[in-house]
């Protein structure tokens, strides 16, 4: 415990209670301005998988980093009906507030957020345009619909089955049935078609809001995306064909660093801790500019 200190922390949201864990550096340790908002992907809670979050939080506060991460409302020990990363914007402005109430010294706030924490986090900066975010740190953003998924399985899966001879070998003995054909064609039908909509519609799609928010965010971004996941090839995927997010991983505000060897999660503890030292890395360099 010397590289950091941990408190329980209960706030409001909307009129529900709200709990999480704050990291903190040592007393004594100075606090950097720009603190962190751990925002989960769902359904988690605020441990994460494999005490991902934990360990991240905790190695964040050893490096001078104020870190909060909680319980979106009705998940874990927050109060309230469980909800999804597109109705969250409530909880995470809650959430920035309770972290800031820490420490006078926190001015500015970076947002982590994995998989549909990640969407949460830019669905939030698009929904706010809050000033006080200094960065947004996310890993294999999800942009999931139906046509995207069936894109990244035709590429990354049933191409290579196609290409694999002990693929041929099972059809021709009649161990691989009609099925997976039938699967193969039915992801080809949805990978062709559109993800826009109709264009009497004037609603945006939640992936169109994140792509707002990506391009008129004012701060840094940093984009982690792991090799051995396939929400993070269909992101990719997503921003070679949408639009939306034409150029948008190429803009001068952003950051991207892939993890070949890495799952959706970092499960492997060697993967997880590069990725938490670039995390860490990248936080420094922001807080030198807002300290």
């Amino acid at each position: 415990m010397s590289g950091y200190r941990e408190t329980v922390v209960q706030f409001d949201c909307q009129g529900e209670r709200l709990l999480g864990v704050a990291a903190l550096p040592p007393d004594g340790q100075a606090i950097h301005r720009t603190g962190v908002v751990i925002v989960v992907g769902g359904p988690q809670y605020r441990a994460g998988s494999h005490r991902q979050f934990v360990l991240l939080a905790r190695s964040l506060a050893a490096a001078g980093f104020a870190v909060l991460r909680f319980d979106y409302r009705g998940m874990g020990d927050s109060e309230g009906a469980q909800r999804d990363f597109q109705s969250v914007t409530a909880d995470i402005g809650a959430a920035i507030m309770a972290l800031m109430a820490q420490s006078d010294a926190i001015k500015r706030i970076a947002l982590w957020g994995l998989c549909d924490g990640a969407s949460a986090a830019l669905l939030y900066s698009e929904a706010t345009r809050d000033p006080r975010l200094a960065g947004l740190c996310l890993l294999n953003p999800w942009v999931r619909s139906e046509s995207s998924l069936a894109r990244a399985q035709v590429k990354h899966y049933y191409t290579q089955r196609l290409f694999d001879k002990s693929f041929w070998k099972k059809l021709l003995s009649g161990r691989v049935g009609l099925g997976a054909l039938g699967g193969l064609i039915r992801s080809v039908r949805r990978a062709t078609r559109s993800n826009s909509l109709p264009a009497a519609s004037a609603a945006l799609s939640y992936q169109e809001r994140m792509a707002l928010a990506w391009r008129g965010f004012k701060g840094q971004i940093l984009l982690l995306l792991s090799g051995v996941d396939l929400t993070a090839k269909e992101f990719l995927e997503f921003g070679q064909i949408d639009p939306s997010w034409a150029g948008a991983l190429k803009l001068a505000h952003v950051t991207r660093l892939d993890f070949a060897e890495a799952d959706h999660t970092f499960s492997d503890g060697k993967q997880l801790a590069l990725a938490n030292a670039a995390v860490r890395d990248w936080l420094l360099a922001l807080a030198r500019k807002e300290d």
